[in-house]
């Protein structure tokens, strides 16, 4: 597996704990070329030091904002701001937990280009997916 297909996630709460032995980690990693991506953004009490003092390559915003965008204004507001966040860092935002086309659709219009969940597919065992594996 080439390393430019691996993606490490690590949950924001480990990243909280602002440990120099992670950050240090964190960099070896990526220096093989494998991306990190901070997994379950917003779920935690944020601290927005940590982006500024953290290489990593995607932000991946927690499901309980993403399962209420439909009905919540803050959790509309929230993904927005989030959205403006990771466009100035430049990094992509994934949204996880899409379930329906509606959901995919209002965050494809507030400018989450990005998305997972069983709306897309259901995890399935390595040896059903049609795709050729290197």
């Amino acid at each position: 597996l080439s390393p430019k297909n691996l993606t490490l996630e690590i949950t924001e709460s480990l990243i909280m704990e602002s440990n120099p032995v992670i950050k240090d980690q964190l960099t070896r990693i990526r220096a093989f070329g494998i991306s990190i991506a901070i997994d379950d953004f917003g779920s935690g009490f944020s601290s927005l030091s940590y982006l500024h003092n953290l290489n990593f390559d995607c932000l991946k915003i927690d499901r309980d904002f993403v399962s209420s965008v439909l009905n919540s204004a803050k959790s509309e507001a929230i993904i927005s701001a989030v959205i403006r966040l990771a466009d100035g860092l430049s990094v992509p935002l994934i949204a996880e937990g899409i379930e329906t086309q509606e959901m995919a659709q209002k965050l494809f219009k507030l400018g989450c280009l990005r998305a997972q969940g069983y709306y897309f597919g259901r995890p399935i065992p390595l040896e059903e997916w049609d795709m050729p594996i290197y």
